[in-house]
C-alpha cells in the first residue's frame, strides 16, 4: 500500500469506525489535563476525553465537506459544460452570473450568514458549495474549451451526434483529469471554511465533537495540551494529502492505460 492510500484510509477508517468505538463524549474531568491514566490524550477545554473525542468527531466534518464538494460538482459541471458548449450570449449570462458570486469573499458570505441567523448544517454545506461553485464552473468551461477539445467535439458533430452524446460521453471524460485534480486540493479549502464557519458559530453547535470544531476551540491551549490540537490537524492533514496523492496516481495510471 503506498503512502497517498495510507494517509487516506487512515483517517477515513477512524471517521467512519471511530464513533462506534469512542464511548462516553461528556464532560469527565477537569478541562485540559495532560495524557494521562484514563485519559491517553488528555481532555480538551470542556473537561472531555480527547481520545474520545477525537474518535468521534471525524464522521460530522467528513460529512460536511464531501456534501459540499458533491453539490458544489453536480452545479458546476453541468453548468461548465453547458457554458462551453453554447457560448455566446448563454456563456456570457452563465459566468457573468458567477462573477458576482465570485466578487463576494468566502468569509465574509458565511459571517453575512451568521449575522442574519441562517445556521445549522445545512445552510453551511449549501454556502459552502455556492461560493465554490464559480471556481469549479470555470475550471469545467476551461477545460471543456481546450483546443484538443474543440477539435473533437467539432468532429463529432459534423458526424452527426447528438449535443448530450458528445457532451456526456466525451467531453466529460476529457475533463475528467483535471476536475479529479481540482477536487483534491478544492478538498483542503472546504475543510478550512467548514472550520471557519463553526468558529463563528453558522454550522455545528461550539461543543460538537467534530475535528474543526475541536481544534479551533482548543487552539489557545496548544501549548498547554497540545495533543488535543495536533492530533485532529494531523488527521486533516492526512486527508487532504492522502486524497491528492491517491488522485494524483488514478489519474496517471488512466494516462497510462489510455
Amino acid at each position: 500500500m503506498t503512502l497517498g492510500w495510507v494517509l487516506l484510509v487512515v483517517p477515513l477508517l477512524i471517521a467512519v469506525g471511530g464513533p462506534l468505538v469512542a464511548g462516553e463524549t461528556g464532560s469527565v474531568a477537569a478541562p485540559l489535563l495532560p495524557p494521562g491514566p484514563g485519559h491517553p490524550l488528555g481532555t480538551d477545554v470542556l473537561g472531555r476525553d480527547g481520545l474520545a473525542v477525537i474518535l468521534s468527531g471525524g464522521f460530522p466534518v467528513l460529512g460536511l465537506t464531501v456534501a459540499a464538494l458533491v453539490l458544489a460538482y453536480l452545479a458546476g459541471v453541468p453548468l461548465g459544460l453547458f457554458a462551453a458548449a453554447r457560448r455566446g450570449l448563454a456563456d456570457e449570462a452563465v459566468m457573468r452570473t458567477l462573477d458576482l458570486v465570485l466578487a463576494f469573499p468566502s468569509l465574509l458570505v458565511l459571517m453575512v450568514l451568521a449575522a442574519t441567523g441562517h445556521r445549522g448544517p445545512l445552510v453551511l454545506v449549501l454556502a459552502v458549495a455556492v461560493v465554490q461553485l464559480p471556481a469549479v464552473t470555470r475550471l469545467v468551461r476551461a477545460a471543456a474549451l481546450a483546443p484538443g477539445c474543440r477539435v473533437a467535439v467539432e468532429a463529432l458533430y459534423l458526424q452527426g451526434q447528438t449535443w448530450w452524446r458528445v457532451q456526456l460521453g466525451y467531453v466529460a471524460r476529457h475533463i475528467a483529469g483535471p476536475v479529479v485534480t481540482d477536487a483534491g486540493t478544492r478538498l483542503g479549502l472546504v475543510l478550512y471554511l467548514l472550520a471557519s464557519a463553526n468558529f463563528l458559530g453558522l454550522g455545528l453547535p461550539s461543543d460538537a465533537t467534530d475535528w474543526a470544531v475541536v481544534i479551533e476551540r482548543n487552539t489557545g491551549a496548544l501549548y498547554s495540551q497540545p495533543s488535543i490540537v495536533l492530533v485532529p490537524a494531523g488527521l486533516l492533514m492526512a486527508l487532504c494529502a492522502g486524497t491528492n496523492l491517491v488522485a494524483d496516481q488514478v489519474l496517471a495510471r488512466r494516462r497510462v492505460r489510455s
